[in-house]
């Protein structure tokens, strides 16, 4: 039997990279997961495929997280198998880089309100629909601790996010529902590769002390943590699944 046996699961931003080895383990490990695409229709379905060849159960749903409005919806949709939901984690993100002299006020719009705008409303409405005991879990990112150069917006966005997290860790604690976020250091997917020239990979890879660049699965095996009963006793966190990058 799995941990999550019985359990509903939403994943935003669960069609790739991450998000996609977030579905995969949740499903592994016995829970009902539901998962936001944007546009990678084609990739959401190979990631359903898959789990249910694994055995386990998915479900892929169109949104787009900058849309409050539809954040009830989405919610409800994603209790429909189960009755309830359990475990809400808040993965979509836009990785706007850019200098700040290259910012524009619509880059800055676009940014903020998928990823901070919407995973406010959907923390949230998360936690008016979540039984006691519920789990709450924020992807965020090194880049909170470490303000290099032309990752202005994504950085300042997702250290909003952690201050959420954390203030929502004190407000929902006493019904037993845990708030944490994760944040990865270099992890093998698309945005690392598409915004990391060679030389620079190399040189996050030299201050890992894992001497490696992380893998999806890496990451989703901490958030699996958090969204099993072996993480009651852990709220408010922000933990650095980095494979000890250097800060």
């Amino acid at each position: 039997m799995g941990v999550l046996d019985g359990k509903a699961a939403l994943v935003t931003g669960g069609s790739r990279g991450i998000g996609a080895a977030i579905v995969r383990r949740l499903a592994a490990d016995g829970a009902v997961v539901t998962f936001t695409y944007l546009n990678s229709e084609a990739k959401a379905a190979d990631v359903v495929a898959e789990v249910k060849a694994a055995g386990g159960q998915a479900i892929a749903v169109q949104s787009d997280q900058a849309d409050v409005s539809a954040v009830p919806e989405l919610f409800e949709r994603a209790a429909e198998p189960t009755g309830t939901l359990d475990i809400f984690v808040c993965n979509a993100a836009l990785a706007t880089i850019a200098p700040i002299a290259d910012v524009t006020e619509s880059m800055y719009d676009e940014l903020f309100a998928t990823n901070l705008r919407g995973p406010f409303f959907a923390i949230q409405r998360a936690a008016q629909v979540l039984p006691d005991g519920g789990r709450i879990i924020a992807l965020s990112t090194l880049n909170t601790a470490m303000p290099v150069p032309t990752v202005a917006l994504y950085a300042a966005s997702k250290a909003g996010l952690e201050q959420f997290v954390k203030i929502a860790a004190r407000e929902y604690g006493a019904r037993g529902i845990t708030v944490n976020s994760v944040s990865p250091g270099a992890t093998a997917t698309e945005m690392f590769y598409d915004n990391n020239p060679a030389e620079v990979q190399e040189m996050l890879i030299s201050v890992t002390a894992l001497a490696r660049v992380g893998q999806p699965a890496d990451i989703a095996d901490v958030v699996g943590f958090l969204a099993g009963p072996d993480s009651r006793w852990i709220t408010g966190q922000n933990l650095r699944a980095s494979g000890g990058m250097l800060i």
